[in-house]
């Protein structure tokens, strides 16, 4: 789904002109990265968690010219899905079971690839 189609979907489900639903959607994508910006967490329970990771300085190779690089630490942002968007995202998963998962990695796509242990 785009910004656009989001801003329709928003447009219609409040009944508001296109207009006034792009301003919701900008006022709520603005306030998550100023709140980021900020150093804050920003949870939206249901849905999930927006925060910033620090990744530290390492040394790069220029895959051009093979040349060592140092890439800066920097933040970058990411979100954790919540329990209820999992769960209706995978209705067959194992109800009431606690699972840490990366989101788009379920354990049963990974089994069997060299990534996690197929579980009985």
């Amino acid at each position: 789904m785009t910004k656009a189609e989001l801003i329709d979907k928003v447009a219609e489900a409040a009944a508001i002109s296109r207009g006034e639903a792009e301003i919701v959607v900008k006022t709520v994508l603005d306030s998550i990265v100023e709140a980021l910006h900020g150093g804050d967490k920003v949870e939206l329970r249901g849905f999930g968690s927006f925060r910033l990771r620090s990744r530290r300085p390492r040394i790069g190779r220029n895959p051009k010219t093979g040349e060592r690089v140092e890439v800066p630490a920097k933040s970058v942002p990411y979100f954790k899905p919540g329990k209820e968007l999992r769960e209706m995202l995978n209705p067959q998963d194992h109800a009431g079971e606690s699972t840490d998962q990366p989101f788009g990695t379920p354990r049963d796509t990974l089994a069997g690839h060299g990534g996690l242990p197929e579980s009985d």
